[in-house]
């Protein structure tokens, strides 16, 4: 009688336990992302850290969140740009990723409470902390006078035909973001100023009929569902 407690059985019963060699084969193929996971983690026991310092003070749990904030920020634009070119191009790639900003926000702070002794050091993180929104709206406004830049850069031949198409998707994914809509309302703010210059008295009518040209031909170039929602909102 075959009880299962043969070869044929025993080869049929699924191994028990953690694979450590499976884990490890997944780690050393997917080494960043294995990476991002762990520093999270890390990022939200300090973060738990600062509001219970359990495992020592406040502030250098606090100083080791932003460690680890910058560590993420850092591996997630070497994901998208890859290694580091020293061209404009790439320059002008690395700034206008969010993971770049928030790098640089984090370093800020990493420096600043290196040296909290010093009340420079603090008026500094307050006066960022103050101009936190002014500093958001300004990366925006960035980001959107870079698309007819690209335009510029094609035709004086440093830029490539595909830069302006490129850029043009990413302009709109940031246009369309649910959880940064500084982009979305610094196009809103730039229409009302044009459409508010060429409505003033004595402005060449040229003049004024290019404002207005830009600002149709920008709003042509919206997405579909915001076109809708602004002939709504007219």
């Amino acid at each position: 009688m075959n009880d299962g407690a043969g070869p044929s059985g025993a080869s049929q019963q699924r191994p028990r336990g953690l694979n450590v060699d499976a884990l490890k084969q997944h780690i050393v193929a997917h080494k960043i992302d294995c990476s991002l996971w762990a520093i999270r983690i890390l990022t939200i026991i300090f973060t738990l850290g600062y509001f219970v310092p359990i495992f020592g003070s406040a502030q250098n749990a606090y100083y080791k969140a932003l460690i680890a904030n910058a560590a993420i920020n850092a591996l997630r634009l070497h994901q998208r740009l890859g290694r580091v070119r020293l061209s404009r191009e790439f320059l002008a790639e690395l700034l206008i990723e969010d993971s770049c900003h928030y790098l640089f926000y984090s370093m800020i702070f990493i420096y600043t409470l290196g040296q909290n002794s010093w009340w420079g050091a603090r008026l500094l993180i307050s006066l960022v902390e103050f101009q936190s929104l002014n500093i958001l709206r300004l990366i925006a406004f960035t980001e959107i006078i870079m698309m007819p830049l690209t335009v510029l850069f094609v035709l004086m031949g440093r830029a490539s035909l595909l830069t302006p198409f490129i850029y043009y998707h990413f302009l709109t994914q940031r246009y369309t973001s649910r959880r940064n809509p500084y982009n979305r309302n610094m196009f809103y703010e730039l229409r009302i100023l044009i459409e508010r210059t060429a409505e003033k008295p004595g402005l060449p009518s040229f003049i004024r009929q290019a404002l207005l040209g830009i600002v149709n031909f920008t709003i042509k170039l919206a997405p579909i569902q915001h076109q809708q929602q602004q002939q709504h909102q007219q």
